[in-house]
């Protein structure tokens, strides 16, 4: 298996699910971009966004409902999280994003990780359901469009703080 495919086999093993149900599970993400960063899985195969279509739409709000589960299971509040899909997956396997907005970690290495999470590179959960729901599809962005978001500057995401780097934009994180 490729690094790709590394989400299936990790919920393969029980000892990684933190929440199961009969449709998805919880993990921790293995490489955490914050504080706390969990994958919704579902256990039907489906390799990402670009292959659900409306007759999916029950299956992310069980996704969405095991999201909000796992914030409450934590004792977090849940507007102090970012709960999405990326609009470019680097990972097979449908999995949605449950992130806290601290983005204090080690693993926060790079501004492509900043930017998947911090543009539109993130789709919000319910901006992804509704597009769903009126178009019966994802559509994929432009490379283009892609490579422009990946290279914005490092704006914070809390205040108006833009950082010249990844390490002053962890150190200006840690006063927020």
């Amino acid at each position: 298996m490729s690094w790709q495919t590394g989400l299936i086999k990790t919920i393969l093993d029980p000892a990684n699910l933190i929440i199961s149900t009969d449709i998805a599970v919880v993990i921790a993400d293995k490489y955490p971009k914050a504080r706390h960063h969990y994958l919704v899985l579902p256990k039907e195969d489906i390799a990402s966004i670009f292959q659900l279509n409306r007759k999916h739409l029950p299956l992310l709000e069980e996704l969405h409902l095991l999201a909000r589960n796992i914030i409450e299971v934590r004792g977090e509040c849940f507007e102090s999280f970012r709960i999405g899909f990326h609009a470019q997956p680097s990972m097979q396997r449908l999995h949605l994003h449950v992130i806290s907005k601290d983005f204090v970690s080690s693993w926060l290495k790079t501004k492509k990780h900043w930017n998947s999470f911090n543009t539109s590179l993130f789709i919000p959960y319910e901006a992804l359901y509704e597009n769903l729901s009126k178009n019966d599809k994802i559509e994929r962005l432009p490379k283009a469009k892609v490579e422009e978001l990946l290279s914005k500057p490092l704006a914070c995401n809390q205040c108006e703080f833009v950082a010249k780097n990844i390490p002053s934009l962890k150190e200006h994180l840690l006063q927020h």
